[in-house]
């Protein structure tokens, strides 16, 4: 039986040299891998009577947390980049490498005291995910768990989610 890992596709040297990009498209692609991948990113959501919301980041964890959510017959809720969503948004900038970005929420997509799920596909430094905590305990709500496809361990992204729970259904060591 293969594992997610078996789906994933290595790219040596992209998006420049020394770095070993990993490939979810390829993921994407294999139905087995896809449903493997979705499976497992649910079962480490946990229990569906713990949380209230499955929220996902632009733009993978839109592909993950949907079926997660329409799965577990849950709500989801999306995180975008600036300038994305419709309504009235709060906003959360967060230090990029060379940089800055700022990521968006309806102001009433989460209602206090809702326990909520973060589901992205990659924790590499974790600061997207931090400035999406950032958002949701803002309006109120609290986040029970942060679940991903991978995590590139040797960025220390686990250190900027420092107090909350994350899971990851595959991990590298390295970059």
């Amino acid at each position: 039986m293969k594992k997610i890992e078996d789906y994933v596709r290595t790219i040596p040297d992209f998006p420049k040299k020394g770095i070993m990009f990993r490939d979810i498209t390829s993921v994407l692609q294999d139905a087995d891998g896809l449903h493997l991948a979705i499976d497992e990113m649910q079962r480490l959501c946990g229990d569906p009577d713990d949380f209230d919301v499955v929220v996902g980041l632009e733009s993978r964890g839109f592909l993950f947390g949907m079926p997660i959510a329409y799965n577990l017959h849950k709500p989801f809720v999306l995180v975008r980049k600036k300038g994305k969503l419709p309504c009235e948004t709060i906003e959360q900038t967060y230090d990029l490498e060379y940089g800055q970005a700022t990521i968006e929420i309806h102001k009433d997509a989460i209602k206090p005291g809702q326990r909520v799920i973060i589901v992205d596909d990659l924790i590499a430094t974790g600061g997207t995910v931090a400035a999406a905590i950032k958002l949701i305990e803002r309006l109120g709500g609290k986040v029970d768990r942060t679940v991903f496809l991978m995590e590139l361990a040797g960025l220390n992204g686990r250190k900027a989610l420092e107090g909350y729970d994350v899971e990851a259904a595959i991990s590298y060591p390295g970059a």
